[in-house]
C-alpha cells in the first residue's frame, strides 16, 4: 500500500521531467547554429565576387564594341575619301588690258573724289539730259535749291497732274530756244527785292552728269536771261554729294561722248 503512494509521486515526476526535455528540444529547432551563419556567409561573399566579375567582363566588352564601331566608321571614312575627288581651286582669271581709249579720262569723263565726294570748282561744265545741251554752271555754296534758265514757263494739268512746259536755250545761240515739258514737283515762293509781293515759281526734276558724276536733283525754273551763267548748283546737289574748291574752274570733264551728243543737239 505505501509502496504504490510512493510510486505514483514518482510517475508524475518523470512525466513533468519529459515534458520539459520534448520542450526544449522544441525550442532548439527553431535556433540557427554558427556553422549555417558561416555557410550563409561564405555564399553571401562567392556571390558579390561573381557580381564583382560579371561587371568587368561587361565593361570590357562594352570597350570592345566601342573599338569596333570606331575602327569600321574610320574605313568607311577613308574609303569615301578615296573614292570622291579632292576640291580644286579654279585657275585665276588672267586680267585683260584694257583698251587705251577706255583708260583715257577724255572717254569717260573726270571727277576727282575725295572720301567719295565729286570735288568741283567754281564752275564747272554742266550736260543737261533730254535736250543734251552743255552749259557752264556756276557752283554756289550760298544758294539753297539749284535753278535753269527758263523761258515762257507755262503751266498745264496732264492726267489730273500739275505739268510746266517751259523753253530752254540752245547753247552758244542767242536766239534759238528748245521747248521741254516736265511734272511740277513742287512750287517756291520768291520775293522780289524791288518788288512787293513774291513770284511763285515751279520746281521740276532734271537729270544731269557734272564729269563722270551723272544725277537726278531739282531745279527751280528761273529766267536767267541776264544772268552771266545759265545754270546754278546749289546746296541740293552739292549737300553730300560735292566739294568745292574755290582755287579752281572746271575741276571736271565731261566724257567725249557726252561732249558729241551736245555738238550734234546744237546743230
Amino acid at each position: 500500500m505505501f509502496f504504490s503512494s510512493f510510486r505514483r509521486p514518482v510517475s508524475n515526476a518523470l512525466i513533468v521531467t519529459g515534458a520539459l526535455l520534448a520542450t526544449g528540444c522544441a525550442n532548439n529547432t527553431l535556433l540557427v547554429e554558427k556553422s549555417d551563419l558561416n555557410q550563409m556567409d561564405a555564399a553571401l561573399a562567392s556571390q558579390h565576387d561573381q557580381i564583382s566579375d560579371l561587371k568587368t567582363t561587361t565593361l570590357i566588352q562594352h570597350q570592345n564594341l566601342m573599338d569596333l564601331n570606331n575602327s569600321v566608321t574610320q574605313r568607311i571614312i577613308d574609303t569615301l575619301s578615296e573614292r570622291l575627288e579632292r576640291p580644286s581651286c579654279p585657275p585665276v582669271l588672267k586680267q585683260q588690258a584694257c583698251a587705251n581709249g577706255a583708260t583715257d579720262p577724255r572717254a569717260v569723263g573726270r571727277a576727282d573724289r575725295l572720301r567719295g565726294k565729286v570735288i568741283v570748282g567754281e564752275l564747272e561744265k554742266f550736260y543737261l539730259v533730254g535736250p543734251g545741251y552743255v552749259y557752264d554752271a556756276r557752283i554756289d555754296s550760298g544758294a539753297n535749291t539749284s535753278s535753269l534758265d527758263a523761258r515762257n514757263v507755262k503751266r498745264f494739268e496732264r492726267d489730273g497732274k500739275n505739268w510746266v512746259r517751259f523753253e530752254v536755250p540752245v547753247p552758244k545761240s542767242a536766239d534759238k530756244l528748245t521747248t521741254l515739258e516736265r511734272e511740277i514737283v513742287r512750287n517756291v515762293r520768291i520775293i522780289q527785292s524791288n518788288e512787293e509781293g513774291y513770284e511763285r515759281r515751279a520746281v521740276v526734276e532734271l537729270q544731269f552728269a557734272i564729269g563722270n558724276h551723272k544725277q537726278k536733283a531739282e531745279f527751280t525754273l528761273s529766267e536767267r536771261e541776264q544772268m552771266t551763267y545759265p545754270v546754278l548748283i546749289g546746296r541740293n546737289i552739292l549737300r553730300d554729294v560735292m566739294l568745292i574748291d574755290v582755287g579752281k574752274e572746271y575741276a571736271t570733264e565731261l566724257p567725249d561722248s557726252l561732249i558729241e551728243a551736245s555738238k550734234d543737239s546744237d546743230n
